[in-house]
């Protein structure tokens, strides 16, 4: 018989058992918590390094008499989509943009556009698709399914670049059409399309047998196809018939991650054309409109218009007298002018009120009168500048009366301003080099004969003839040009005064020396054109390591010279001149005219100080996208997505045998 205490000890003792268990499970909740929460082998255990794979779809992958519109593609783990709106193609070409989701271990696309019969529809991937916990990538992906009885399988590879200056332009939209006239550009959408890697690459899949013309397209409304002239195109005037062939290629295959363990040869089907190249442009804007105007000094306003034009704007003043107000600084084609203003009387009038008129390209593609209000309004009022002005005279009083103080040369009236010319000399120069000069306003008077320079020979100075004139299409612009002697010293001077811009401020003296190095300083360097026909001119270009020219001659009988070159590193550029305007010029796809060829020197040429060097260069020899050193390409290629592979580090690290590295 139990007594009353036995049963309070029991009592107590299943009470205790019972905390005891719930403590204990909350343990191996938070130890499961955790566990699951470290993933890749908390205590040291192999790590997840495999890439996800496709385990089945709803429609079958490459399926064939598909009706419906969702697609679910259901992988092996959980995964993720990384920038699916930029990185997915859904060819053919889908106007109502499709729905793509990862969601936990499957991917869902629902397309909007109705399905087209009898059509492969391809959904490339390309490398989005990478695992959600320790994000191995999946590698480049394509599902495909048939509307129709069987899957087209052709595929169109090449490259797309820069027109100008041959580089890759990376997510261009490149695309087939089965319809081989010259307008279905600016008509229909791409029939099939693919867009371009970091490399310039595209790949076009999913293809049916027969003929097509190819085409890029920038594409800034979405349309797939070429409506407004501010989208960078790409054509091609060749007709394409896709075909492949069985073909072998070398696959290295690595027994870690620094040595090769065999080199298998693996057959393959090849497709072709694959090495197709697209050269893009922009055309040239025609139409004509006023973009902005601006007056962020207030001495002038600014004009800026979307075209050239032949002739300035009329401009009429409403609350100010317009006669001799301005002086009118146009660019090179009068797409932007700059109006100085000069009676100071109405530079400090915060508000100018004026007309202006001028050409304006209407709905109908026509030129017609446009007359526009401006009003245009400094950043900083009168009223401000007025302050800023009486402070830095009041600091000026103080350093004047500081210095009288101390009995030191002193000034009673503040000085005006200097006008503070800029001069781009070089002390040392080649025999092609020149002086330039660039006043910050307008010049509107100037003394030549306060302007001199002076050679040295022997020991003794001696007036040098030169030539000053302003350089062409730049107002403010000046440039001295001299026969300059090859080891020779020169000072060029000028006296105070010797400018005075339309506000009355004068400029100060100057004095800078220079000279010409001597023949052993430079390299000279002969290029021999070949592959180009002889029906325009050929310009080749010596560029720096940025791609930015710094010499530029012309090819007279089929060489290209270029003397009194500073030893460097220098990289080439070629381009045919069919205007024979001296400069390059892109393209217009209503003429059916390409931009202007460009080609450059697939290696770069190193010149030394007394070297004469000689190069052969057929421009034509070297396929466009293998032309362009890699050291001056701008656009790199994508880096590539690779598995980490841990669990071989951490063999090697533990010094376990790599045969028993989970596979």
């Amino acid at each position: 018989m139990t007594n009353v205490g036995d049963n309070t000890t029991i009592k107590r003792n299943r009470k205790w058992i019972g905390q005891c268990m719930i403590a204990l499970s909350f343990l191996i909740y938070h130890l499961m918590i955790v566990s699951c929460a470290r993933m890749g082998a908390p205590d040291g255990g192999w790590y997840d390094d495999k890439p996800p794979y496709v385990v089945g779809a709803s429609p079958a992958e490459r399926g064939t008499n598909v009706t419906s519109k969702k697609i679910n593609i259901y992988f092996n783990e959980f995964i993720k989509i990384d920038d699916a709106q930029s990185k997915v193609v859904v060819s053919p070409t889908q106007l109502e943009m499709p729905e793509i989701k990862a969601k936990g271990k499957y991917i869902v696309v629902e397309l909007k556009d109705s399905l087209k019969d009898n059509t492969t529809y391809t959904i490339d991937f390309s490398d989005a698709i990478s695992d959600n916990n320790e994000g191995n990538p999946m590698g480049n992906y394509t599902f495909s399914f048939s509307t129709g009885e069987e899957i087209d399988t052709f595929e169109v590879a090449g490259y797309v670049l820069n027109a100008e200056d041959l580089e890759p332009i990376k997510g261009m939209l490149v695309g087939l059409y089965d319809d081989l006239s010259d307008t279905v550009f600016q008509k229909k959408p791409f029939l099939r399309v693919s867009r371009t890697n970091g490399s310039g690459h595209f790949v076009i899949k999913g293809v049916k047998s027969g003929q097509y013309r190819v085409y890029g397209l920038q594409d800034a409304d979405g349309n797939y196809l070429f409506n407004q002239k501010s989208e960078m195109i790409a054509f091609s005037h060749d007709i394409i018939t896709p075909t492949c062939a069985p073909d072998i290629r070398q696959d290295t295959i690595w027994r870690d991650s620094l040595h090769i363990d065999s080199i298998a040869r693996v057959p393959y089907i090849h497709y072709y054309p694959d090495e197709l190249t697209l050269l893009a442009f922009t055309e040239k804007q025609t139409d004509k409109y006023l973009i902005k105007t601006d007056r962020t000094d207030e001495r002038k306003f600014q004009v800026f218009f979307s075209g050239e034009y032949d002739s300035l704007p009329k401009i009429r003043g409403l609350n100010f007298n317009d006669d001799s107000a301005f002086v009118a600084e146009p660019s090179q084609h009068n797409d932007s002018i700059v109006y100085w203003i000069r009676d100071t009387m109405l530079v400090n009038t915060d508000s100018l009120e004026l007309e202006i008129q001028y050409m304006k390209t209407d709905s109908m593609g026509l030129l017609v009168s446009q007359t526009d209000t401006i009003i245009a309004v400094p950043k900083i009022s009168y009223e401000r500048r007025m302050k800023l002005k009486n402070k830095e005279i009041e600091k000026w009083q103080k350093e004047q009366e500081r210095l009288k103080k101390h009995d030191e040369p002193y000034d009673s009236i503040m000085p005006e301003p200097k006008l503070e010319i800029k001069y781009n000399i070089q002390s040392s120069m080649s025999p092609f080099g020149r002086i330039t000069l660039e006043s910050p306003t307008p010049i509107t008077q100037l003394d030549t004969s306060k302007i001199h320079l002076y050679s040295k020979i022997d020991t003794l100075w001696y007036r040098a003839p030169f030539i000053f004139r302003p350089v062409k299409g730049k107002m403010r612009e000046y440039e001295v040009l001299a026969n300059w002697h090859l080891n020779t010293e020169y000072s060029f001077e000028v006296d105070s005064a010797a400018f005075t811009d339309i506000y009355g401020a004068v400029s100060d003296d100057h004095v800078s020396g220079l000279k010409i190095k001597s023949m052993d300083d430079f390299s000279t360097l002969v290029v021999n054109i070949s592959g180009l026909n002889d029906s325009c001119d050929v310009y080749v270009e010596l560029l720096d390591g940025s791609d930015k020219p710094k010499r530029k001659v012309k090819v007279n009988d089929g060489s290209a010279e270029f003397f009194y070159l500073d030893p460097g590193t220098y990289y080439m550029r070629a381009f045919a001149d069919n205007n024979g305007n001296a400069r390059w010029d892109t393209g217009d796809y209503a003429a059916n005219r390409q931009a202007e060829a460009v080609y450059y020197h697939p290696t770069e040429i190193e010149c030394k100080a007394k070297w004469d060097l000689t190069r052969d260069w057929n421009v034509t020899a070297t396929p466009h996208f293998r032309q362009k050193p890699g050291k001056i390409v701008k656009q790199k290629p994508d880096k590539e997505k690779k598995v980490m592979n841990r669990n071989l580090m951490r063999a090697v690290q533990l010094n376990i045998p790599l045969n028993q590295i989970p596979q």
